[in-house]
């Protein structure tokens, strides 16, 4: 303590005490806010903004013409291609040049210089260099910057927009340049498509290899521009069916285009797609083509009684009626078109009927179209075993094809006196879900039929190989060129086997059909036929075996199809265009023929001929 009261003594000695009040600040000082610290740190005064305020203030109480002038002539001095060299602060301009000079040797000017990728010219560096400076010389987001347009002062963001100098712009002018600014319309992606799709469609079959012919070409492109064509001119039947299949399939044919297609003069008329036509739609086919002879009209539902009673007011002489869902028709009016025009039909094709058309309706049918050659009844909801007593009177019936309900419990019976009474002149026999016949009808067919071309027996379970082999075998009927045996099998899923007696089309079965219609055979399915086993396909498509005029071939869900079994095919098939393998896993790394549709394989490599290339599907 005696040293510190000595060392303090010895201070006032050395300073004088009027020294000392000399030195102290005159004025008095309070605490310093922080605010005040961070605005002396970065030599912000408040008298500065102050004189800025005013400044601003001044400005624009002047002329607008003069402030317009003042900005086009900054404007100007900004896009001047010397504005690195123009007269000013020496100061100022020699750190420009030094930031510039930074700027040219950094990493970042390199990169941007690289991705002109050549179209860019050295005279070009500054000008990029003093890009690069003006984005980093911006005011960081919390600062306070002068909008370009307006000059109005507001708080940067990290959203705030350029301007078109290179300046940042206020909320209200990003609103409006962001409302002038356009957005281009998007390109519009050729007609056509991609080489993907393109490969699919052609292992599909869907598109031809090498180019289109020009009249398929010009027929879809009058397809693409259908609504601005006013008349198809003199086309002859042919293109119009044509036209009528694509424009079907494009869901086109409306009342507007439906006109195209009236010709007085023709005699049929093929519409595919008829869902967005009208009752009046339907009364103008009929009046604008009166000599009609073949009406064929799919998803027909707004067709009522009034088109019926039209045709028969008229007395058309209309012969092959084919029509789809007319369910607003009932069984009144199906009945009075029968007893008034069933003397000339000579072709009946009906499908989807759920609420008219019953079993007395098919009987009147039968009596009042005695000169039937061709009927096809498929999805009349309300047939039954009752109708088909009916169809053994038709003494003149050539092609016949019947597919009822899954749940419509046929016997066997009723088709055993068909194919008693016409089977002789039959040249078309399809029998689909007609699960309860037997063995019976197999031996029926092979007793009577004489004349069959085409036969499909379909979605049965009690057909048994054996009795299938004996079917085919010395037969005296000449060789089919169309068979659709798909999904004759057991139906047991818990035994994959199948019991020992084989049901549906097996080996033995599938052998003797080739055996008799190989020869001749253009169409065949046996999809879903899963006890065919191995041998009997290496056997049947063995070398030296060949079937010449076979085109279509759809062995799907065969689980002993491979590699090899489908090279033996395209050897003993050389016509063949189109093979259906879905589910055939095993079917892995297969080359196939040019010109060749291999349609269903999942995860297979295919090589076609003439194109080098792998395909995974």
């Amino acid at each position: 303590m005696a040293g510190r009261r000595q060392t303090r003594q010895t201070r006032q000695t050395r300073q004088p005490r009027q020294s000392r009040q000399s030195t102290r600040p005159q004025g008095i000082r309070g605490p310093r806010s922080a605010l005040t610290d961070y605005l002396a740190s970065n030599n912000i005064s408040a008298q500065q903004i102050r004189d800025d305020w005013d400044r601003r203030q001044a400005e624009g109480q002047r002329q607008p013409g003069q402030s317009e002038r003042d900005s086009s002539n900054a404007a100007q001095e900004s896009r001047s291609p010397s504005f690195l060299e123009s007269p000013g602060d020496p100061v100022k301009k020699r750190k420009r040049q030094q930031a510039i000079a930074k700027i040219k040797n950094s990493k970042e000017f390199a990169k941007r210089k690289a991705r002109f990728n050549g179209d860019y010219d050295d005279e070009d560096d500054d000008d990029l260099a003093l890009q690069i400076h003006e984005e980093k010389s911006r005011p960081e987001p919390g600062q306070l910057a002068n909008c370009e347009i307006c000059d109005k002062r507001f708080t940067v963001t990290p959203y705030s927009k350029a301007g078109p100098n290179g300046g940042l712009l206020c909320v209200d002018c990003s609103k409006k340049q962001k409302a002038d600014e356009k957005k281009p319309p998007a390109k519009k992606r050729a007609p056509g498509i991609g080489r993907r799709q393109n490969q699919a469609n052609l292992l599909d079959g869907l598109t031809p290899h090498g180019t289109q012919s020009l009249l398929e070409t010009c027929i879809k492109k009058v397809a693409d521009y259908i609504h601005d064509i006013e008349d198809f001119g003199d086309l002859p039947p042919s293109l119009l069916l044509r036209l009528g299949q694509i424009l079907s399939r494009r869901r086109a044919v409306t009342s507007r285009t439906l006109d195209l297609f009236l010709r007085p003069q023709y005699t049929s008329i093929d519409l595919f797609d008829c869902a967005k036509l009208g009752t009046d739609d339907y009364h103008k086919i009929l009046a604008s083509m009166p000599r009609l002879t073949r009406v064929n009209l799919r998803f027909t539902t707004p067709m009522k009684d009034s088109i019926f009673h039209y045709m028969m007011e008229r007395d058309m002489e209309i012969k092959d009626l084919h029509l789809d869902g007319p369910n607003l028709v009932t069984d009144a009016c199906w009945r009075q078109l029968f007893m008034k025009l069933g003397h000339r039909f000579l072709s009946l094709k009906l499908w989807n009927l759920d609420s008219a058309f019953d079993n007395e309706t098919a009987r009147v049918m039968c009596l009042h179209c005695p000169n039937l050659q061709r009927l096809k009844l498929k999805f009349l909801h309300k047939l039954d075993n009752d109708m088909l007593e009916g169809i053994s009177t038709l003494k003149f019936l050539q092609h016949l094809s019947l597919r009822f309900l899954d749940e419509t419990e046929t016997q066997t019976e009723p088709l055993l006196k068909i194919i008693s009474s016409i089977g002789p002149q039959l040249g078309t026999l399809s029998l689909e879900e007609f699960y309860l016949a037997d063995d019976r009808l197999l031996q029926h067919i092979h007793e009577h039929c004489r004349h069959l071309t085409k036969l499909r027996l379909t979605l049965n379970s009690t057909f048994t190989d054996k009795g299938l082999a004996a079917f085919f075998t010395d037969w005296s009927n000449p060789a089919l060129t169309y068979v659709d045996l798909n999904s004759l099998r057991d139906v047991d899923m818990t035994n994959p086997a199948g019991p020992e007696e084989p049901i549906g089309l097996a080996s033995d079965g599938f052998v003797a059909l080739m055996e008799h219609s190989g020869s001749k055979i253009q169409h065949l399915n046996i999809a879903s036929c899963r006890h065919i086993s191995y041998k009997a396909f290496e056997h049947v498509f063995a070398e030296g075996k060949m079937y010449p005029n076979l085109k279509y071939l759809d062995i799907s869900f065969s689980t002993v199809m491979d590699d090899y079994l489908a090279q033996c095919i395209f050897r003993c098939c050389p016509d063949l265009q189109r093979l259906v393998v879905f589910a055939c896993f095993k079917i892995r790394d297969v080359h196939i023929p040019r010109g060749l549709a291999l349609v269903g394989t999942v995860g297979a490599t295919i090589k076609i001929d003439g194109i080098t290339q792998a395909e995974t599907i």
